[in-house]
């Protein structure tokens, strides 16, 4: 893992983006942010969920 880099549980995205469960799921199995698996756990790292918020702010903007 990468120094720095906190890792976040599904549960956690939902409450940032305060999306459902199944949004999350979406985002994560059409790889719009990387996540590891780690036994049956998903864990999104915090850069991830970051680029994803200034990717979608850009698009808004454009």
């Amino acid at each position: 893992m990468i120094a720095g880099t906190e890792l976040l549980t599904v549960p956690q995205v939902m409450e940032r983006l305060q999306l459902g469960r199944t949004a999350v799921y979406d985002l994560l199995r059409t790889r719009q942010f990387p996540s590891l698996t780690l036994g049956r756990a998903r864990r999104i790292p915090t850069h991830a969920l970051s680029d994803f918020i200034r990717t979608r702010l850009e698009q808004e903007a454009a």
